[in-house]
């Protein structure tokens, strides 16, 4: 080696050193659920509802209990896990630009837009990652987003992606068998359509579920977050018969809340929006936007419960510190394997856009709801400055200027108490209004 030319022991030592990094680099699963109330878990106390899969993957990983997302609607809120940015800054605040007219057209800039700001996608596939999407996914073809394999085209949802989980797991199972024979570090989306509508359980779980007394919705709901969970089952089985738990961090996360319609069907305000329950998705509440966060991964992380508020634009800073990828500096969210940073938080934020209009020029036209959580504290925000007659504003039920709620005490927001705690009120209000203020009062 000592006859090589300096120029050729450079190249030689910068290789190895490359290799060396490319075989340390994490594997990373990223699992989203689709629809699913924070509480709807085993893990997370439901009594009805049986997650083995999950549960047991949650006796490997950091929960956090307290976990959020950015918006309650799976196209904006998606959109900020994989730009660890809020819709006000990626522009994709709802699910259409204008409700079910030229989706597509309008849809088009939106999306070339968008795929200019940084995605953990991108940088894990720049650093030598090969990356598979399957599941929901609403910004073009996985090409489009920087996988180098998966199965979405570009159309609504997800198109061909959507079958994942309802009709097994070979598409990705195969991936991760080849990105082993390459020995190459892997990413993988995992996001089936599920429990989401359409409620289609097996026979047999439909039937586990089916009670007298509880509702139909509500039972082919309970069966859908059972099927869910063996699907992940199914992935996360593959991984420990490829042996390859060990260096593969798993990510969990739900992109939004949701309760059947049955669940508070005797609220005369319901008639409005007959999709799902009022206060679940679309809405603000705990059970719009609170999901629980799950980390696994064996020799780094310590299995433990955390109280701390985690959320979803964390997650971007999370793998980046895993995988040794670029931030860009502009990112507000936190690595959270790291103590001292989720120590340290003093709140988080968000926001309820209308579900199908949207003007990405002027993200805040659409603006129902800012929110902040700090400590046990929660206050909502109503913005009323929304124009009805072009901007499906679902929540017309809701005309109050403001809401606290004490969610360490009272989680399910049952007691309004803002005119008990003025001091609360004006310290959280002026949290958000520096966050993203607006004239939308």
């Amino acid at each position: 080696m000592k006859f090589l030319p300096k120029l050729a022991l450079r190249l030689l030592f910068l290789s190895m050193h490359l290799f060396c990094t490319a075989a340390e680099k994490p594997n990373i699963v990223f699992i989203l659920s689709d629809d699913q109330a924070w509480t709807d878990y085993g893990f997370m106390g439901h009594d009805s509802i049986q997650t083995p899969h999950l549960d047991k993957l949650a006796s490997q990983s950091i929960v956090f209990e307290r976990g959020y997302v950015a918006s309650p609607l799976c196209r904006p809120s998606i959109a900020s896990i994989i730009t660890g940015r809020f819709p006000s800054e990626h522009r994709i605040t709802g699910n259409d630009v204008d409700g079910t007219n030229n989706r597509e057209q309008l849809d088009r800039p939106l999306r070339k837009a968008f795929h200019e700001f940084p995605s953990f996608i991108r940088e894990l596939t720049k650093s030598g990652y090969l990356a598979h999407q399957s599941g929901k996914w609403w910004e073009g073809s996985f090409q489009d987003a920087g996988f180098t394999h998966g199965m979405s085209r570009g159309g609504r949802h997800g198109d061909d992606g959507l079958t994942i989980g309802r009709k097994g797991n070979k598409p990705v199972t195969d991936f991760i068998d080849s990105a082993k024979a390459q020995n190459k570090p892997f990413f993988v989306w995992y996001a089936p359509f599920m429990p989401h509508t359409p409620h289609t359980p097996p026979k047999r779980l439909a039937e586990k579920y089916a009670r007298p007394g509880r509702p139909r919705d509500v039972a082919n709901y309970y069966a859908m977050c059972e099927w869910f969970d063996e699907s992940c089952g199914s992935l996360l089985d593959h991984l420990d018969q490829q042996d390859l738990r060990k260096n593969t961090m798993i990510i969990y996360i739900c992109d939004n809340g949701w309760a059947a319609t049955s669940t508070n069907a005797a609220d005369p305000n319901q008639k409005l929006w007959d999709g799902y329950a009022l206060r679940s998705k679309s809405s603000p509440y705990e059970m719009g936007i609170r999901t629980p966060i799950m980390i696994s991964w064996p020799q780094h992380t310590r299995p433990s419960r955390s109280a701390d508020l985690a959320h979803a634009i964390d997650l971007f800073p999370t793998i980046a510190a895993a995988a040794s990828l670029e931030l860009p500096s502009s990112l507000k969210g936190i690595n959270l394997l790291d103590e001292n940073a989720r120590k340290t938080r003093q709140a988080i934020f968000g926001v309820s856009h209308s579900v199908h209009n949207m003007t990405p020029d002027k993200p805040d036209d659409a603006l129902q709801y800012r929110w902040c959580i700090s400590g046990e504290w929660k206050l909502l925000l109503r913005s009323h400055g929304v124009d009805t007659t072009k901007y499906k504003n679902i929540h017309s039920w809701d005309q109050q200027p403001l809401r606290l709620y004490n969610i360490a005490k009272d989680p399910h927001e049952k007691k309004e108490c803002a005119a008990d705690h003025p001091e609360t009120v004006a310290k959280l209000k002026a949290m958000i209004e520096a966050w993203h203020p607006t004239d939308k009062q």
